[in-house]
């Protein structure tokens, strides 16, 4: 094998292989006797076919392969013998090779860049904290005993605050339209839950009531069919119920399956307590990678940057045709595709380099994701899916890739843990509203 370096141009290295055509006709020689020893052709024992045959009826496919082969082995030890660790799968272009001929072709393989040491000194950080407060609890507690409240029929008017069950037929223009009727639906009126006005015109409604209830739907309705268009909607009110306070104590608790109600709070405690938990992880992990990609600036392999890039970009189009469907405006219509595809070029830059730049203090420091972290990431994927949990294990199992994807958060994860135990991070504590709103802002 003969391999000449013909360019290298920043991160890009291009070389001309040349496998020599000796080596591709012992590789194929080789190939034929293994399949000769197995296989059986009329008139000739396993083992005794000429090899003139076996070549006959399989050199085309044993050529193929053994070309392949040689590409891939040859490839690999040009990569390894000039020390490359490469960004992405090298590209291959076959120059020449004809049976009998030297096999030549090209290697273009982009590389990682050499980081360096990568020092951690100087990197400052603060951790925010919020107690949760007794207020936050019992608002949470009131929610819950909303959701626990039943409900009774009576014999009366209904009134906001009550439940109506009803059956409902919508028409624009006297023609039905999809989605727009239902039986039997329990309706709280002054939920909000139906187009505006809907509600309020079966206040004062009783059990076999039949009402026109003529409404307009928004502008900005989710369906473009039937925003800012007229409906009439013939209600037939079946049932008037009233709901009844569920208070909070003991029986909110039992109809939650808790003891008591000093277990629910402190279930509900300890749930607030994940989510400011949450919030103050992602907003210190968010300040440690703003300070990072201030710190460390290297080039960046094109390729990588590129398939960043339209993974973003096909986000933004997704978005874009699901605002259509949904009669939404554009999210991003302040902006023209020149300057929007200019910014997500800068942020698919910094997230390619961040991730190179974990990935080095990863490697360099030896942290690695484990067989049983991996397992629990997998079992908690498939208890998001329940009665699925089976077929998601088995997805996981056979898909490398999607196992690949449950691995690189882990992996980041346990990086950024490692940084954030070498820098400097000091406490302070911060009002709730304060650490609430730090968690609404984008990365």
């Amino acid at each position: 094998m003969q391999v000449r370096e013909t360019s290298a141009e920043g991160l890009k290295h291009e070389f001309t292989v040349v496998v020599a055509a000796a080596e591709i006709e012992k590789q194929i020689q080789d190939r034929l006797a293994e399949i000769g020893r197995s296989v059986r052709l009329p008139g000739f024992r396993p083992g005794k076919a000429p090899l003139a045959l076996l070549k006959k009826r399989y050199g085309p496919s044993v050529m193929g392969e053994v070309v392949e082969r040689a590409v891939n082995d040859s490839s690999s030890a040009a990569i390894k013998e000039h020390k490359l660790r490469p960004a992405l799968q090298p590209k291959i272009e076959i120059v020449s090779f004809n049976e009998g001929k030297d096999l030549e072709y090209k290697l273009a393989v982009e590389v990682l860049p050499d980081i360096g040491p990568v020092s951690l000194d100087g990197i400052a950080l603060e951790r925010w904290k919020a107690d949760v407060p007794d207020s936050e609890i019992d608002q949470a507690l009131e929610r819950i005993a909303k959701q626990q409240r039943k409900t009774a029929p009576v014999e009366r008017a209904a009134d906001k605050g009550d439940f109506v069950r009803i059956d409902f037929k919508g028409a624009i223009a006297g023609v039905a339209f999809p989605g727009g009727s239902a039986d039997n639906y329990l309706l709280e009126l002054g939920s909000g839950g139906f187009i505006p006005g809907f509600e309020d015109q079966l206040v004062g409604s009783k059990a076999g009531d039949a009402r026109t209830v003529a409404v307009t739907f928004p502008a900005d309705y989710g369906n473009a069919e039937l925003a800012g268009k007229a409906a009439e909607f013939a209600v037939t009110v079946k049932e008037v119920r009233q709901a009844e306070a569920q208070p909070i104590d003991e029986s909110l608790a039992a109809a939650v399956g808790m003891e008591n109600l000093a277990e629910l709070r402190q279930a509900v405690r300890e749930r607030i307590e994940r989510e400011y938990s949450g919030i103050t992880r992602q907003r210190l992990k968010r300040e440690l990678l703003d300070q990072l990609a201030a710190r460390f600036s290297f080039a960046v392999p094109a390729g990588m940057l590129d398939l960043e890039f339209q993974h973003l970009w096909r986000e933004v189009e997704a978005e874009r045709q699901r605002a259509k469907e949904g009669g939404a405006p554009d999210p991003e219509a302040s902006k023209n595709d020149v300057e929007l595809k200019a910014e997500f070029q800068a942020l698919s830059e910094r997230r390619v380099r961040l991730g190179l730049l974990l990935n080095e203090i990863g490697r360099t420091n030896s942290l690695t994701v484990t067989a049983e972290e991996l397992n629990r990431a997998v079992i908690e994927r498939a208890r998001s899916f329940p009665g699925q949990e089976r077929e998601v294990l088995d997805f996981y199992r056979n898909n490398p890739q999607a196992l690949d994807s449950l691995r690189a958060p882990i992996y980041e994860d346990k990086v950024v843990d490692f940084i954030l135990g070498k820098v400097n991070v000091t406490e302070r504590a911060v009002p709730p509203a304060e650490l609430t709103a730090a968690g609404t802002q984008e990365d």
